[in-house]
Order: C-alpha cells, then structure tokens, then sequence
C-alpha cells in the first residue's frame, strides 16, 4: 500500500486543484537527548534544493558530504536526481510512499506520455521474478503505476548501494511522468513497501509470518531504509524544507540532508513527536515471531493537537472513520508528494467559507476566491506548539496576470480515516515550505527500543503577513505573478556518482526472543495506543503483488495520487 494522497496533475490541471476534515490529542512533544540515539560514523548527505549549479561531492577530514540541487517544477512536483545502474534521471520526491519506482524504454507514449527524463533500458534490467501494482491516491485521485523488479545499484548525492529493488514501469497512469519526474523515490518506512512485500514472498514464500519481511529489510527494502540500516550514517535521520516558486519566489534553497540536520539547525530547536503506530487491525504490519509484542510504523503520520485559523481553534469533524478505527485521534501524515493540504471535509468547508464567504462547497463551480492581499494563517499544533502555514503558502494565484483575485485552493477535502489510512489531514508542500521537517527511522526491527520520530521547526519570518502584500504590489507593477521551475541538476549528480561513497548493506542483529522493551523506552516517546504498517487481513489471490497478502484489502484502501 502506498501514499495516501497525492494530487492528480492530470485530474484537475494547474489551477484546477479542487477537491474539498479533527478531533483533540494530549501529545506532548519531548526532547531527544543525543538525537539519535546512537552515533554512526561521520557521513552525512546534504542535498539543496537550488537554482545554480551545485558544488561537486567534496572530501573533508575523513567525513563526507554530498551536495545537490533538486527540481522543482511551479511547486507542484519536487524531483531528486539519482542514478539507477547505468541511467541516470530524475525522481519525485515521496516522504508519503515507500517505493522507489521508474519507467523504462518499454513504457509507450500512449502509457507514459512524452517523456522529458531518461528512462531505465529493459536491456540492463536484472529481474528478479517478482512484479508489482503500486496504487496511488484518494478515492477521487487514484492512479496506479506496474511494472517487473529488478535489482540494481543505486547513486544518491554521492552515496551508493549494491543490489536495490525497484520497479522497472512500463504502465502507468500517474501523471508525475508528464511532469517532470521518471518515477517516485518512495522515502517511507519498510511496512508500506509493495516492492519489498513481492520480493520477500517470493523468495521465502507466505509473507505471514512477518519474520522474513522484517528480517530482510536491509536486503530488499525501500532505499533510504536500508541506507539507514547499514549504520553508516551518522544519525538515522532525513530531513527536507522546500521553498517556494510561486506567489513569491523565495531566495533561500530548500534542502534534504541525509544522515543529519541542515547545517545551523540543532536538534534542540525542533519540536519532536512520535509517529503513529498501526496495529494489525488498523491496517498495520503483524509483528515476527521473534518480536511478538512489537507494533510498527507504515507511514511519517504523527497526532496532531489542534487546527486554527487566523488564531481561532476550528470546530472537530464530525465526519466518521470507516472499518471501525479510533474516530477520536487526529492525526496527520507529513507528505512532499502531495501538493496540498487535505483535510476532513466539514473542516475544510467552514475554512474556504470563512477566507471566502461567496463559496458555495455544493457547487462544483464555486471557487473560494479572495483579494491576493487578504493575509490568512492556517496553524497546525503540534506537540504543544503551532506551525502555520505561511499566508503566501495558503493561496494560489487564478491566473498569472490577475493580481487582484486569488484562491484558496491549496486546501483540499479528503476520505475519513479508515483501516490503513488512519489520518484525517495529509500535511503536503505548503506545510513544508512552511516548516523544516526531520524524520527519524529508530529501529527497524524493534521500534520500542528506538521509536521513530518527526520534529518540526517553523520557518515562516514574523512579518509573513507584510511579505504577501509586497509581492501582490511587486507583481503587480510587473504585469503578474512569477512562477518558476527547475529540473533536476543531473549534470552534478553525474559528476557526485564517480566520487560516489558505496555502503555495504548487511545483515542487523536480531533478537530471537519476543521483544516488547515498552520498559525501556520512556512513557513521553511511545505511542498512547496500537498502529503500524502492512496488514494482518485475508490474503488476496494477487500472486503478482505480495504486498496482497500483507494488506487488509488487494488495494482497495485509499492510498496515494500525484
């Protein structure tokens, strides 16, 4: 199962993005002492998202960094350069999916559209026998995307490992192909990974137990999971802030990094909070044998406090979840392959009827326009403190020459929560372009010891408010907004891959008694109730796709869209 909301470039067209959901938390955040908990070795990746040429991969004092720029197309698609065997091309950038994912010279116009990225050569392909259905999207925006697996190895900023899985599409209806991206780079947790779910069921059969799944991660799972689990990196950590293209192009590069925080961020600045957990029953991963109380995380999806507008708490949502899953924890999934903010839909009624009181939500054709000027803060807590999104962030302009009139379309309705996809709001672009987000894996196979963690660091400037009315004024006397877009810098990466640091993935040490070290972990880091990732439901009869027989359903559960 993968992401659970992208936005459909296809399905609703540049300004098009319409679509039209909460509920009190107590969490509290917590600080990290020695964030992580255990040191790696000194190697970090770095990687900007600029609009000049990066610098090439340095050496520095037996520590290595790896810097590079990332494509950002108008702010709706953000690509990383990676080399995949022999091709090199550009991916989208999915903290809300697990797997990674291109087309290949098999994919026909008529499937993938008019490529503008290299594609993977069927002639290079290592299959490993295994094929796979990734589907994406809500029950609005589905799109699915298919192909073969095959191994080979992978080049990211400068750091390479043997042998990743990925599939090789040569069928797709995810329009991230039209746009500006060969495929997705899936950055989520291990118990979201079809790939990995198809490889592990056949090579060592039914996928129940869990045993082998979780076992054989650093073999066959998502690629930046087995980075983390090879113990090379100096922290078990990711982290990504985009900047911004549209309204008011920003000065500041975005950045991912890869094995630390940003360069001047220290831990003790963000606020940190534990990723929900999915029981088997939510949808989530059924624990090993070997680790028979263990509950595990399937997505980057933490609890959320409140919701504010312009200062003010919004009413809960009375919306109801399906399959009989918590209807009172609101939580959030923090998603870069999402272009919105969705949320549930009597929420986002009442927001776009407060900023736009003319809208109509059941009218299909009623717009929550507003003047561009009109300065509104939508605020997530989080952990006991607020992250807005910045006002230049909520709205989006009609059309480029119009500087008068805009529209708040950046925040979209969604499904209520149900069994695997427990969340209520999908956090995309606009939130972290507003915010500084680091995700921590913890321990793969036992999280009780080591939880995984998401902190937030605000960076909207206190006079956000002033910033949006100078860029109306700017745009205005230049004729309209400005909307940029960059691809990839495959040139530099080119350049990253010969000086490429290759890491050895190897086998984790694994208990074989049944973990459940809760005792171990401070009460302030678990999680205050069960949650996790692939499924302990019927098996489906899809012998193409392993993940099946992990899943509550063969898909049928709203997953991810771009």
């Amino acid at each position: 199962m993968n992401s659970a909301l992208k936005f459909s470039l296809s399905s609703f067209g540049r300004n098009g993005k319409r679509n039209r959901y909460r509920k009190t938390v107590d969490i509290s955040a917590f600080p990290i002492s020695g964030f992580p908990s255990h040191k790696r070795a000194k190697e970090g990746y770095e990687i900007p998202f600029q609009r000049v040429k990066s610098r090439v991969l340095q050496r520095r004092d037996g520590g290595v960094t790896g810097e590079t720029g990332l494509g950002d197309n108008s702010d709706l698609l953000y690509t990383v350069p990676i080399q995949l065997g022999p091709t090199l091309t550009s991916v989208h950038l999915d903290t809300g999916s697990s797997d990674l994912w291109v087309t290949t010279d098999a994919c026909t116009t008529a499937s993938c559209g008019k490529l503008t990225t290299p594609s993977y050569p069927m002639t290079s392909f290592n299959a490993s026998g295994s094929s796979v259905t990734m589907n994406y999207g809500d029950s609005t925006t589905g799109t699915k995307a298919s192909g073969p697996i095959g191994f080979d190895s992978a080049t990211l900023a400068g750091i390479a490992i043997q042998g990743q899985t990925f599939a090789a599409v040569n069928f797709t209806t995810n329009t991230v192909v039209q746009d500006g991206a060969a495929g997705i780079f899936g950055l989520g947790f291990p118990a979201g990974s079809d790939i990995q779910a198809a490889v592990v069921e056949a090579q060592s059969g039914p996928l129940k137990p869990t045993d082998d799944f979780v076992q054989d991660t650093y073999k066959y799972g998502p690629l930046l999971a087995r980075i983390a689990a090879t113990n090379a990196l100096e922290d078990d950590v990711f982290s990504i802030s985009l900047q911004r293209s549209e309204i008011d192009v920003g000065i500041d590069n975005g950045t991912l990094t890869i094995g630390k925080l940003p360069d001047g961020v220290d831990n003790s600045s963000l606020t940190w909070v534990p990723v929900r957990l999915y029981s088997p029953s939510e949808g989530g991963l059924s624990p090993p044998t070997f680790a028979s109380a263990e509950v595990y995380p399937f997505r980057w999806e933490i609890e959320i406090d409140n919701v504010y507008l312009d200062g003010k708490v919004l009413a809960n949502s009375t919306v109801p979840a399906t399959g009989g899953v918590d209807n009172t924890r609101v939580s959030a999934l923090i998603d870069t392959g999402n272009s919105l903010i969705r949320g549930p839909s009597d929420v986002v009624n009442s927001i776009l009827t407060t900023v736009s009181p003319n809208f109509n939500p059941a009218s299909t054709n009623s717009l929550p326009v507003l003047d561009c000027t009109a300065a509104h803060t939508l605020a997530f807590q989080i952990g006991g403190k607020m992250f807005p999104v910045d006002p230049r962030d909520f709205i989006s302009d009609t059309k480029a020459t119009n500087t008068k009139t805009c529209e708040a379309d950046n925040v979209v309705a969604t499904d209520p929560p149900g069994v695997g996809a427990l969340f209520r709001w999908s956090l995309g672009d606009p939130f972290l372009k507003s915010t500084l987000v680091a995700f921590h894996y913890g321990n793969l196979t036992h999280p009780s010891l080591d939880p995984p963690r998401i902190g937030f660091l605000s960076m909207v400037p206190d006079n956000a408010d002033a910033l949006l009315t100078q860029a109306v004024e700017d745009a205005q006397s230049a004729g309209g907004f400005e909307i940029t877009s960059e691809a990839a810098p495959t040139a530099s990466a080119a350049a990253e891959a010969n000086s490429a640091i290759t890491i050895v993935p190897t086998s984790p040490a694994v208990s074989t008694s049944a973990s459940s070290a809760s005792s171990a972990v401070s009460a302030s880091t678990t999680d205050s109730a069960p949650s996790s990732g692939s499924s302990n439901a019927p098996e489906t009869t899809k012998a193409s796709n392993g993940a099946g027989n992990l899943r509550p359903n063969d898909g049928s559960v709203p997953v991810s869209t771009l």
